[in-house]
C-alpha cells in the first residue's frame, strides 16, 4: 500500500482551494495545506473541510519555506511518497494518478508544463517563459539532466530522497536548488507532461522578484553557490 501524502502550499488562494481540495480527495490520499501567511480569508475557507491537516504561518515565509516544510512533515510521519501541487487552479487533480503511477520507480518524477504532448499555451507571461528556458538551459549545461521546466510545482518524490537533501533555499528559487542536489546524489528523475493552465498572469512574486531581471540574477546565484558547495 503506497502511504502517499500530498501537500499545497498556498498563499491567498481563497478563490480555489475548496473545489481543488474536494477533487483531491477522490484519490485517498493524505492532505496537508500549509497557508503560508494569506491575508484573504484563505484559513477560514479551510474550517469545517474534513480529514485535512493544516499547518498556518502567521506571516507569508516563502514558498521554498512551505515546501521544505512539507518535506520534513513528509519524513516525521513516516510517508513513502510526497505529491506538491500549487492551489491556484494551475493543476489538474486529475493527473495525480500519472505521478502514483510513476514515483515507485524514480526518485523525482517532475512535471513540465513544455513537454509535448501539449503545446505551449500563447497565454504564459513572456518573461516567465524566457527565465524559465533561460535557466532550465543552464541546469542542463551543468547537469545534463534535460529537465525541460525546472519551475513547475507539480511534482513527486521518494520520502527516502527527500531525507538526502538539506534544503534551505526559502523562496521561489528553492526548485533550483532541489534540482542541483538532486544531481548531486545521482537521482532518478523522470519529467511527464502536465497541462499548463495559467489563470493569472497577473501573480507576483513578491520581494523584489517581479523585476525579471533581478528575478534571473537572483536564479543564477542559486545554481552558482550550489555549484560551489
Amino acid at each position: 500500500e503506497m502511504n502517499t501524502l500530498i501537500a499545497l502550499p498556498a498563499f491567498n488562494e481563497k478563490k480555489y482551494i475548496r473545489g481543488l481540495i474536494s477533487r483531491i480527495k477522490k484519490y485517498n490520499l493524505d492532505i496537508l495545506v500549509i497557508d503560508d501567511g494569506s491575508t484573504d480569508g484563505t484559513q477560514q475557507c479551510l474550517f469545517g473541510i474534513k480529514n485535512i491537516k493544516i499547518i498556518t504561518h502567521e506571516n507569508n515565509l516563502g514558498y521554498g519555506f512551505t515546501i521544505i516544510e512539507a518535506f520534513k512533515y513528509g519524513i516525521a510521519n513516516g510517508y513513502d511518497f510526497l505529491i506538491t501541487m500549487d492551489c491556484d487552479g494551475q493543476h489538474l487533480p486529475e493527473e495525480i494518478p500519472t505521478f502514483l503511477n510513476q514515483i515507485s520507480r524514480y526518485d523525482i518524477v517532475s512535471g513540465s508544463r513544455y513537454l509535448m504532448p501539449y503545446s505551449l499555451n500563447q497565454n504564459v507571461p513572456q518573461d516567465r517563459y524566457d527565465i524559465n528556458r533561460e535557466i532550465t538551459e543552464k541546469l542542463n549545461n551543468i547537469t545534463g539532466l534535460h529537465l525541460t521546466d525546472s519551475f513547475c510545482g507539480f511534482k513527486a518524490y521518494k520520502v527516502n530522497a527527500l531525507k538526502k537533501m538539506n534544503l534551505t533555499e526559502s523562496s521561489y528559487g528553492m526548485p533550483l536548488q532541489l534540482w542541483m542536489k538532486a544531481w548531486r546524489f545521482n537521482f532518478l528523475i523522470k519529467e511527464i507532461p502536465v497541462r499548463l493552465i495559467y489563470n493569472d498572469s497577473s501573480k507576483r512574486f513578491g520581494g523584489g522578484l517581479d523585476n525579471p531581471v533581478r528575478r534571473l540574477r537572483y536564479y543564477k546565484e542559486i545554481i552558482r553557490r550550489e555549484l560551489d558547495n
